[in-house]
């Protein structure tokens, strides 16, 4: 017999904040009804400077399959948070959710740069992608590095073997989700090996802190500029270099505006 609820939350508590975040911004966006393509990262957006939707297109679901799907997965990955004998817990787990959050972003960014500067393939530049799946990947493959011998549990009763996880559910989603995003949760594997094999090394406390500042500068910044959300209290001047920002105090209060985003594919990640 399993443990009661409240104590494996108790014993997964970063995972369980996570999921709750999540679980609070799907609702969110089913009750004021917003579109994916408000929140969700593309080519075109991240161009035109809405660096902000990296990270709410991490944490934004487009239904309640794609949100059950994504954190019954997590879940599972949250044995991450107990393995402090093998160099990880709970302060492993956050400092690396942060690096799999931004840099598989990233990563999926450049992927479609390639293929349409490249490869001229247009269709991938107003693509919109939302969605966890690549942290999701992203602790699939860590752990199926650092112990293979663990078991992913999918709505509790579909079990896979850790090591094979990654590429099996790559292929699995791929085949029964067509609107599955490839390219995203290939992004999560291969920042995941990165840092399981330690290739990206070197998070502590002090620099994950330090990068969640930057992180909430540039989405203050960016949601600012792009006129996504009006900081009234900020106002940001191009001074000699445009590209880099003065910033000026002005007032108290703030205005919610949604920016219209021309609209395309999508992909669930």
């Amino acid at each position: 017999m399993g443990k009661p609820l409240f104590y494996e939350v108790m014993e997964k508590p970063a995972t369980s904040c996570i999921i709750g975040i999540c679980t609070t911004i799907w609702f969110y966006i089913q009750k004021k009804n917003i579109g994916y393509q408000h929140v969700g990262v593309s080519y075109e957006t991240a161009i035109e400077g809405h660096y902000w939707r990296l990270i709410t297109s991490a944490f934004s679901h487009i239904s309640v399959i794609h949100l059950v799907f994504n954190m019954s997965a997590l879940w599972s990955l949250g044995i991450v948070e107990q393995l402090d004998y093998l160099g990880l817990g709970i302060a492993y787990y956050l400092q690396y959710t942060l690096v799999l959050v931004v840099l598989s972003g990233l990563l999926v960014l450049g992927m479609y740069h390639i293929l349409i500067q490249r490869f001229k393939i247009e269709y991938f530049r107003r693509v919109t992608a939302v969605g966890y799946s690549c942290v999701v990947f992203g602790w699939m493959t860590i752990l199926s590095v650092k112990q293979p011998s663990s078991k992913l549990d999918l709505f509790g009763f579909i079990s896979l073997p850790i090591s094979f996880a990654p590429f099996e559910s790559l292929i699995f989603t791929s085949i029964i989700i067509p609107q599955a995003s490839f390219l995203g949760h290939l992004s999560g594997i291969i920042v995941g090996y990165a840092i399981a094999w330690g290739l990206i090394h070197g998070m502590t406390n002090y620099w994950a802190v330090s990068m969640l500042g930057w992180i909430v500068l540039v989405f203050v910044f960016s949601l600012k500029r792009s006129g996504a959300y009006d900081f009234n209290f900020l106002e940001i001047e191009s001074v000699t270099d445009p590209s880099l920002p003065s910033v000026r105090f002005m007032g108290n209060s703030r205005t919610l505006q949604m920016s219209s985003v021309p609209l395309g594919g999508i992909e669930i990640v």
